[in-house]
């Protein structure tokens, strides 16, 4: 008993460390190495290939690869894509704050979405409370920001567009495919790593690059601390997907979306704590304010999954077998979860 509350607790701190450093240390990387789509490029291949490396080793079971599911993933790929695209090119363009700030903004996007394209109930007054505290911290914030350029709030837009669309399509992909969660990283971030050149030359940053190689022969990309910095970005996306999944099985879901939560303030805090890329003290006290918006939402949405689930629990007049029941926890763990499951 105490060897796995040890291990528990283990998993629980591995995933809040890297919940509330990945996205510091992505914008870390991004200064040191001014090359996004490089990057990124950089990041699917070290999580394609950790994923089937620790599947070769047996640490992990995944889906094996195959063309007729890769075309069924391939458009679920390219919105991942474009929504780490946007994410990398916001944090080279902005601080961490406001990129916490729209991706604390998904939800009230989601639910617009749900009530108006998907045709479900509208939002309960808990839930429309907690958008609205959502979008007023978010507006406080904007507002008051002292380093707003339009170019880094087009990339947050275009953000928060393609991560919107990404969690509401990618509910369709998760339960029409039947890819178990490995499978899922290991699709997303391979097909991902096929698509990163394209726009990786027509974004024309493939001049940029090749730029510095001749020219410095490759010292300016490879510097000791450009090095470390993508290093560690790499490291930390791979570890992420490890530690969320594995967190996600050995604790509740409640316990998890408090995680969490807690992780967004713990970035907020280490973020203002180790430089001065943050936000002015209105700004932050916005950004809070929205963080609450989103511990709000998050409770209205629990209450709400935990009476649909009663219901449905009265109404089953057969239980399901036990496979199927796995499954089933399985793919509502990926669809419920707002972790990013890879850098």
């Amino acid at each position: 008993m105490a060897k796995q509350n040890y291990a528990t607790s283990s998993l629980v701190i591995g995933y809040a460390l890297c919940s509330s450093l990945l996205a510091i240390i992505n914008k870390y990387a991004v200064t040191k190495f001014n090359y996004p789509g490089l990057l990124t490029t950089l990041q699917y291949f070290t999580s394609a290939a950790g994923v089937w490396g620790l599947g070769k080793l047996g640490f992990l079971c995944h889906d094996s690869f195959n063309l007729e599911t890769a075309k069924k993933f391939a458009p679920a790929a390219v919105v991942f894509y474009l929504a780490i695209f946007t994410n990398t090119n916001l944090l080279v363009h902005a601080n961490v704050d406001t990129f916490i700030v729209f991706r604390s903004l998904t939800p009230l996007l989601v639910a617009i979405a749900d009530t108006t394209f998907r045709k479900q109930p509208c939002p309960s007054k808990l839930t429309f409370l907690s958008l609205v505290v959502i979008l007023g911290g978010a507006v406080g914030y904007v507002i008051t920001d002292s380093a707003f350029s339009l170019t880094a709030y087009s990339w947050a837009l275009a953000y928060l567009v393609t991560i919107t669309t990404e969690m509401v399509y990618i509910k369709h992909i998760v339960t029409s495919l039947g890819l178990n969660t490995w499978g899922y990283v290991l699709y997303n971030n391979l097909l991902s790593l096929m698509i990163s050149p394209i726009f990786w030359f027509l974004t024309g940053e493939h001049k940029s690059v090749f730029s510095a190689v001749e020219s410095r022969g490759g010292e300016s990309l490879f510097h000791l601390d450009a090095f470390v910095a993508v290093a560690l970005s790499c490291v930390f996306g791979l570890l992420i997907s490890f530690f969320g999944f594995a967190a996600r099985k050995a604790i509740s879901a409640t316990a998890f979306t408090v995680t969490g939560v807690v992780n967004k303030f713990l970035t907020v805090a280490i973020n203002v704590t180790i430089w001065d890329k943050h936000a002015s003290p209105f700004g932050l006290v916005s950004l809070l304010f929205t963080l609450a918006g989103g511990v709000l939402y998050q409770q209205s949405v629990s209450a709400k999954g935990n009476i649909a689930a009663t219901q449905n629990e009265r109404a089953s007049e057969q239980p399901k077998d036990d496979s199927d029941s796995a499954d089933d926890e399985e793919k509502q763990k990926l669809v419920s979860s707002g972790e990013r499951p890879s850098a």
